[in-house]
């Protein structure tokens, strides 16, 4: 049975009510329109790439996630992590240097500079900062002179910090600042500088480029010289250069003390030229002048050529360099002969008027003695052998005491020891002892071969002489002036008595005789009594291991009967003549004539004793 469904059900529509009426007038009737439901819950509103609103909120919440993240960060590093971080920082800025004490100064005996230290600059450059290294150079190289391409070189890599010039004069600098060059910058130095050139070179030395003494009494007394370093701390920036505001600690430096010589600056200078002159005109290879004061031992003159300007040391020759009156060692010759008369005056086996018979030669077992001047038989007094210079006379006067009363005077007169000088460098000289002498040593150590000195020893022994028989050791350091500008003398010289004074006063009238009557005339003085002795020797050439050429040489003293002063003059290998009396005395009368007008030596006024020289 089919069922049929009702037709479906119309629903029933609801008649509009008629609004009451707000006012009198009544209003056209409004269409009909079904009421509409509103939903329970609004739909989502789509995005649309195009919607602004959108999308300034979207960046909105990205710089405040941003931001957020940042002030995290800086809180974290300068609430938390700040104080580490600032230590570190400044730990990486700090620089320490160290500061330089400003060197002592080297006076002579007056006070007179004869090295000091002066301001002075280093060049020194960026090189990430030079624009033009090329072109800088050459600017530079006008300036300062010198090879443009060492200071292209200088100026070219990635470098902070080089050093392109040391040393300049602070005007020298002014005139590098004036080019405005990028990158190149100075800083505060010293420079050490010898007002007197080449005046006591080689006893004063030179400082090198690190600050340190080269040679001389620089190098003996650097550490006294060169005082206390001290330090700088500072915060530096990038550029390497110090923040001006920032704090600074360090030491000071505590500068060297001065040391004043015994040297003459005056003296010196004369001594210097006189024999500067002589090495040239003797044609020698070398020249040494040594004065002394016998009474206390103090040189006031140590002059050696050829000589170097300790402000260019760089361009001398080392040999230039060495100071050769206490370096370097010679046989003495005649000068030794001093030494073998007053032994045998000491030991009262002959006095200045004892006859000693000379022969024209002296034969011995293994050789055969002459004088330098061929003769036949001589009549000589003890005088007359120094007078002469005779060795045959020599030998036979020491024969009196033999070899090891001989050898024990020559230490005492400081033949074999050092003089006291502690100068760097400096030789003890040299004399065999008895045990190891070969059968003719014995004869050429008493005319003064077979034995080596040093200038400062020979002449300390004619210092000993004139002293009364007491010799003092030699001395160059007159006293220390600290920083303060208090003044230390050093302190007194060792004294050692070696011959009586009786035998001392006969020495000296019999050296007296040597320059009236013997091989020394050219060494007179008018108005005053000169004692000396001229050496003419053998000179050993350590090139081949035998004697070849000469040591010409006179030392002398003044006034003879009280002696002030001593000058003792030696030429090496000279080729134009040979003889002391021709070439070493006439230096000796300059220097002398010099040193006493300039000490103001009187003459005694007294007359010398008229000794025999023959008989």
């Amino acid at each position: 049975m089919t069922t049929v469904a009702p037709p479906p059900r119309r629903p029933q529509q609801r008649r509009p009510q008629p609004r009451p009426q707000k006012g009198p007038q009544q209003r056209r009737p409004q269409p009909s329109r079904p009421p509409q439901r509103r939903p329970a819950v609004a739909p989502p509103r789509t995005f649309r790439p195009g919607d602004p609103v959108r999308r300034l909120r979207a960046w909105q919440l990205i710089l405040l996630v941003v931001l957020t993240i940042v002030a995290g960060r800086v809180i974290d590093v300068q609430a938390v992590q700040g104080p580490a971080l600032a230590a570190a920082a400044t730990k990486d800025r700090l620089r320490t240097v160290t500061t330089p004490a400003v060197r002592g100064d080297i006076t002579d005996i007056n006070g007179v500079p004869l090295a000091t230290t002066v301001q002075a600059r280093n060049v020194t450059a960026d090189q990430t900062l030079v624009k033009d290294p090329a072109a800088e150079a050459a600017a530079l190289a006008r300036v300062l002179g010198g090879d443009p391409s060492a200071y292209q070189a200088r100026l070219t890599g990635q470098r902070r910090f080089v050093y392109v010039a040391k040393g300049i004069t602070p005007q020298v600098w002014a005139k590098v600042a004036a080019l405005k060059l990028p990158g190149v910058f100075s800083e505060l130095t010293s420079a050490r500088v010898y007002p007197g050139g080449s005046v006591a070179a080689n006893v004063v030395g030179y400082v090198r480029g690190d600050g340190k003494g080269g040679s001389g009494l620089e190098y003996g007394f650097n550490q006294e010289l060169a005082g206390t370093p001290g330090t700088e701390v500072y915060q530096a920036s990038a550029r390497g250069t110090a923040i001006p505001t920032a704090d600074s600690s360090g030491t000071d430096p505590v500068p060297g003390l001065g040391v004043r010589l015994t040297i003459d600056r005056d003296v010196q200078y004369v001594a210097q030229a006189a024999i500067a002159a002589q090495v040239k005109a003797a044609k020698a290879d070398s020249g040494t002048v040594v004065v002394m004061d016998p009474r206390t031992g103090q040189i006031y003159a140590l002059a050696t050529v050829p000589t170097f300007d300790p402000n260019k040391a760089s361009e001398a020759a080392q040999s230039d360099i060495r100071n050769r009156a206490v370096s370097d060692v010679f046989e003495p010759g005649s000068t030794s002969k001093v030494m073998t008369l007053a032994a045998v005056i000491e030991e009262k086996k002959a006095n200045p008027l004892t006859k000693i018979v000379v022969p024209p030669v002296l034969k011995t077992k293994y050789k055969t003695f002459h004088d330098d001047v061929p003769h036949g038989t001589l009549h000589l007094t003890l005088a007359g052998v120094l007078a002469k210079s005779s060795n045959i006379g020599t030998i036979l006067a020491a024969q009196r005491i033999g070899g090891d009363k001989l050898y024990d005077y020559l230490k005492k007169f400081g033949i074999g020891e050092s003089t006291g000088l502690h100068f760097p460098g400096e030789s003890r000289g040299f004399v065999p002892d008895p045990d190891h002498w070969s059968a003719t040593s014995f004869g050429t150590i008493a005319f003064g071969q077979g034995l080596s000195v040093t200038a400062v020893q020979a002449a300390s022994v004619y210092a000993t002489i004139a002293n009364g028989g007491v010799r003092v050791s030699p001395t160059l350091v007159a006293g220390f002036t600290s920083p303060d500008g208090t003044y230390q003398p050093a302190a007194a010289p060792a004294q050692t008595r070696v011959v009586s004074e009786s035998t001392a006063a006969q020495v000296r009238q019999m050296l007296e005789s040597v320059v009236t009557d013997g091989t020394a005339p050219k060494a007179a003085i008018p108005g005053y009594r000169i004692a000396g002795k001229t050496g003419t020797a053998n000179r050993v050439d350590e090139s081949c291991g035998c004697y070849r050429g000469y040591t010409s040489s006179f030392i002398g003293l003044a006034p003879a009967d009280k002696p002030q002063l001593v000058v003792a003059v030696f030429l090496q290998n000279p080729r134009n003549g040979k003889f002391g009396g021709q070439l070493a005395a006439p230096v000796f009368k300059q220097v002398m004539s010099f040193g006493l007008e300039h000490f103001r030596v009187p003459p005694t006024g007294t007359k010398r004793p008229d000794l025999p020289i023959t008989w």
